[in-house]
């Protein structure tokens, strides 16, 4: 199975997950999703992720994260640029979410940054998605 947009599927996978009231969520791995993953948890999305090797290109275990009364903390995710229509910002246009309570990634040519980080380094690029 050949997909066009991993990044949607996987946004897609961990909406379905907090939907369900998951606990985790398996998904291929890529580097740009361990990347993804990566800045979800340094923004307190999600608990944890974890690669796990399967001689293929392995999977990627993400474990969600929900508050004491059972909230997930992932209220919304959008994915912004598209494998057709894509999205760019330069560093005077980046994007907020909710007033800057959600987090836009943005893949620039330091890597995966959030849109704080872009505005520290003053660098722009293709907005990939939005977490709320």
């Amino acid at each position: 199975m050949s997909l066009t947009d991993p990044i949607a599927d996987m946004l897609t996978r961990i909406r379905n997950a907090v939907r369900a009231k998951k606990k985790e969520v398996n998904l291929p791995s890529s580097r740009l999703k361990v990347e993804i993953a990566r800045i979800l948890k340094e923004e307190g999305y999600i608990k944890g992720y974890k690669v796990i090797e399967d001689n293929k290109q392995g999977v990627l275990n993400i474990i969600l994260k929900y508050t004491d009364d059972n909230q997930s903390v992932i209220t919304g995710l959008r994915r912004v640029s598209k494998p057709g229509c894509r999205i760019y910002c330069t560093r005077d246009s980046i994007p907020r979410v909710l007033d800057g309570l959600g987090v836009v990634i943005i893949s620039t040519s330091r890597g995966l940054l959030t849109d704080k980080q872009c505005q520290e380094m003053g660098v722009g690029g293709e907005v990939l998605c939005e977490i709320w």
